[in-house]
């Protein structure tokens, strides 16, 4: 599998080129995450919105799996190179669905301690907006 596929390579590298445009102008860029990366035998979990112009530099949220889930950046390049147990590698999540900008992926994963827990709550959130009101108040 690539870590990376053409596409999605393709919309980090937008981003990161929108991060720069919004920068200069001292505006607030909160893209949604693009592509989401983890380990298959672990708990470590990375959330990507960008790349720099170098193609290694991602930005987005990082889950080592110590309860501390941060912004910043991580190299593309280390994550392909690591090497698990059993022949696996770090994996990408062909099923990946953003759901909300990083912002508040960020603030869920530092609340609950983790993305993957963050990434449940996101969903429970998305799923509420998208079904009725089962006793038809609120609308």
């Amino acid at each position: 599998m690539t870590l990376i596929p053409h596409d999605l390579g393709f919309a980090l590298r937008a981003n990161g080129l929108a991060s720069r445009v919004h920068a200069a102008r001292d505006e607030i860029f909160d893209p949604w995450p693009v592509v989401k990366l983890f380990n298959p035998i672990g708990a470590a979990t990375w959330l990507a919105s960008e790349i720099d112009a170098d193609g290694d530099t991602l930005f987005g949220l990082a889950d080592l799996g110590f309860g501390c889930p941060e912004l910043g950046c991580f190299s593309r390049a280390e994550i392909a190179a690591v090497r698990l147990p059993f022949g696996l590698a770090i994996e990408r999540d062909e099923y990946f669905d953003p759901l909300a900008p990083l912002s508040m992926w960020t603030e869920t994963a530092r609340r609950l301690g983790s993305i993957q827990l963050a990434e449940k709550a996101l969903l429970r959130r998305t799923i509420d907006q998208l079904l009725p009101d089962p006793k038809g108040e609120g609308s």
